[in-house]
């Protein structure tokens, strides 16, 4: 279904969860426009943009990803589904709130420092998820893709960080996150820092076998796992 400009004003209103289908069809299909004018009557109808993105965009972006890794599409398509991605996340981004997180920004909650780990060069849902933590009153060090063990631990001491966060979206790229908690253990620091884990690969499972103190199933669940344990390490 094709959204037009003022086809739904003044004769109802749609349904969230179509709106979730047109905005995950928009990166699937790699229709820009649609996705701009799925994310705008998102915001027309007062649904939350969080929700859009989870169940929306993000969702597209794993088949576009699945569809990347069995060499079905290429990079050019990758890059292309990411900019549909990127486009009507600006729309939704300005509509996102600390309330939509349930927490005030007025208090720093804590330093993370986020990269998605070396051999992996995904990005969105790790900027999600950075995004997210800004807005729930993290100071956020986003260092970009194919991050390698020793720039993450370099940079959190450098910025005295709590968290450090690991983003693997391959499963081959999996092994980078235990080999950083490895080699905190190496040096000493393990206890310095909280270790969070995301991305399609993972699992709790994963998390538990490897030792890290956060599983982050999605990007508001890892937000609020980082705020609950910030809050007991204060």
């Amino acid at each position: 279904m094709n959204i037009k400009k003022n086809d739904f004003k003044g004769v109802f209103s749609m349904k969230k969860e179509e709106i979730f289908k047109e905005l995950f069809d928009a990166v699937v299909e790699i229709n820009e426009q649609k996705g701009k004018e799925a994310a705008r009557l998102l915001i027309k109808e007062n649904y939350d943009p969080l929700e859009g993105i989870e169940n929306g965009l993000s969702k597209g972006m794993e088949v576009i990803g699945e569809k990347f890794n069995k060499l079905e599409i290429y990079l050019p398509e990758l890059m292309m589904a990411a900019r549909v991605f990127n486009s009507a996340m600006a729309i939704l981004k300005p509509h996102i709130s600390a309330g939509s997180l349930g927490r005030s920004k007025s208090v720093k909650k804590g330093t993370v420092v986020i990269g998605t780990v070396k051999g992996d060069i995904h990005q969105i849902g790790k900027d999600i998820v950075a995004m997210l933590l800004e807005i729930g009153g993290f100071d956020v060090h986003n260092l970009g893709e194919d991050v390698s063990t020793s720039t993450f631990i370099e940079e959190a001491g450098r910025v005295e960080a709590d968290i450090i966060a690991l983003s693997s979206l391959l499963t081959t790229s999996m092994v980078s996150q235990k080999d950083l908690i490895d080699t905190l253990k190496e040096i000493g620091q393990r206890e310095k820092y909280l270790v969070m884990i995301g991305g399609a690969p993972t699992s709790q499972k994963w998390a538990d076998e490897i030792g890290a103190d956060i599983y982050g199933e999605d990007a508001e669940r890892a937000v609020s796992l980082a705020l609950e344990f910030m809050s007991k390490k204060q």
